[in-house]
């Protein structure tokens, strides 16, 4: 008989993350991150988030400025190598508005 592999399922993983982030269950989602894991947001002028405290502080930030909010994954692809492709829709009602983005 063969023996079961230990290495997670990145695109299961993934999938259950943003779950969470759907759940607004912010536990859940640091439990997906490592002490000294880093976000780098740069790219869409958010900037970097270095520590488990740090990505905290911007998803609790993140969270209040929605009064719903959906992250739906298209399709989660395991590229290899611990990278997974996932694009994701994220819609929702911000904080005090009365529209729908």
């Amino acid at each position: 008989m063969g023996e079961e592999s230990t290495t997670p399922d990145l695109v299961e993983l993934t999938q259950q993350a943003f779950d969470a982030g759907s759940r607004r269950d912010i536990d859940a989602i640091m439990g997906f991150h490592a002490p000294d894991a880093a976000w780098d947001l740069s790219d869409l002028g958010l900037g970097t988030f270095d520590g488990a405290a740090a990505i905290r502080g911007f998803v609790e930030d993140w969270f209040a400025t929605w009064q719903d909010l959906v992250l739906e994954t298209e399709e989660i692809v395991g590229l290899g190598r611990g990278v997974v492709f996932a694009p994701v829709r994220e819609e929702g009602r911000p904080t005090a508005s009365g529209g729908h983005v």
